[in-house]
């Protein structure tokens, strides 16, 4: 059965003339080796040989369909084989479909519109369906006029991607992008750009009888498009550096209470010093060092504090702590961190070798303020606020008040 795509695109190729070309062999063999080339080119930059099936490119699949009809015309094989280093006309005939008895001359005619290009996808007279469509989508982008609707999400989105609740995953080391992950509500990254698929129509059927939907696709950089789920696919795989933007867990992050089937992970550590420095003594109730340990026995992480300039080398007294249970320690301290930042202490020591030693993880944060953080963390609010000092509470950021 013939393939759709593959007539379409035999269709534009067969508008373009034998081109004659300067040389010592015929214009017909000259068009072979071309063809050939190419195949060689797509060996190059993939490791392996054009393969047949709907799920590769068309253009894989015609480059198969090619190397085929070379590997069982003997003359073809007679011209290539001083060319073939890789092997490739060795390899075994996988015919998609009835092929038809060909000489170097028809197959010739067959490459002629190809003849003197470096790529079979760039034609000399007319642009591919692929090239059309891609500047059509491109033309498509408009501005988006209800931008500072979206805005508010694209800020929290690189917000929780940097305080590692959302996690991003490069497209093409993905196994395989179906069109069923690209639903309303996802993001993606995408030619530089944060993409938010704001809303997905109703399905639909091309004329090749496959299902497709119209996206409204929204940027980071105010524009939007109107595109359907398969060409946004193309343009992702089309982008070696697309990627995939997680969506953070559902739940809270972590409980007071194990359940059967979980594991303990760690525990959120608030301590205070007993360091005699001034700036430590004229704080001492509201100066705290907050981290995470993954140890059972946490009073084990500070048993040589004195030691250690992390802990302004002097002994510590444990105020409050809250089990983790399934969660990453690294990214639960990074967001801690991230919210109780305004009021990071800023102070420099020198450890036992008169080194200095800036201490990262104390804040001059109420305990109570603490205890409110945690709450947060657990219904997963926490993204939208953030310390004030002056107020001594937490408050929504900018972004969470306008939304």
């Amino acid at each position: 059965m013939s393939d759709p795509d593959l007539d379409e695109l035999a269709s534009e190729l067969s508008e373009f003339a034998a081109t004659e070309r300067k040389g010592g062999r015929p214009p017909q063999e000259e068009r072979v080796i071309a063809g050939f080339e190419e195949i060689q080119r797509f060996f190059v930059q993939y490791g392996r040989a054009p393969q047949h099936g709907e799920d590769h490119d068309i253009f894989e699949r015609l480059y198969a369909v090619r190397l085929d009809r070379l590997r069982v015309l003997p003359e073809c094989r007679a011209l290539l084989a001083p060319l073939d280093h890789q092997g490739l006309l060795g390899g075994a005939t996988i015919v998609a479909e009835p092929t038809p008895t060909y000489n170097v001359d028809e197959l010739a005619a067959e490459l002629g519109g190809v003849a003197g290009t470096a790529d079979i996808t760039v034609l000399r007279h007319v642009r591919t369906n692929a090239e059309k469509r891609a500047a059509e989508e491109i033309a498509q982008r408009t501005p988006c006029a209800d931008f500072e609707e979206f805005k508010p999400l694209f800020e929290r989105v690189q917000r929780e991607i940097k305080d590692g609740i959302r996690e991003t995953h490069a497209v093409s080391k993905l196994d395989e992008l179906r069109i069923t992950e690209i639903q309303q509500g996802e993001f993606f990254i995408v030619e530089g750009q944060l993409a938010y698929i704001a809303q997905v129509g109703d399905e639909i059927r091309t004329k090749y009888e496959r299902r497709d939907s119209r996206l409204r696709v929204i940027y980071d950089n105010g524009t939007e498009s109107d595109v359907l789920q398969r060409s946004f696919q193309r343009a992702l795989y089309r982008d070696e550096a697309a990627r995939l933007v997680t969506n953070p867990a559902a739940g809270p992050l972590f409980a007071d209470k194990a359940d059967d089937d979980d594991q303990e992970s760690g525990t959120i550590y608030v301590v205070r010093s007993k360091s005699d420095l001034p700036a430590v003594a004229a704080h001492r109730e509201v100066l705290h060092k907050i981290g995470v340990t993954g140890r059972s026995n946490v009073a084990a992480r500070f048993s040589g504090a004195k030691l250690d300039p992390t802990f302004l080398l002097a002994d510590v007294e444990i105020v409050a702590t809250y089990d983790l249970y399934n969660i990453n320690r690294v990214r639960l301290e990074n967001l801690i961190h991230r919210v109780f930042d305004p009021a990071r202490l800023d102070i420099e020591i020198k450890d036992r070798f008169g080194n200095p030693v800036v201490p990262r993880e104390w804040f001059l944060v109420p305990l109570f303020v603490v205890d409110e953080a945690v709450e947060r963390i657990k219904d997963g609010s926490i993204t939208q606020y953030i310390y004030d000092p002056k107020a001594a509470r937490l408050v929504k950021t900018a972004a969470a008040t306008r939304a």
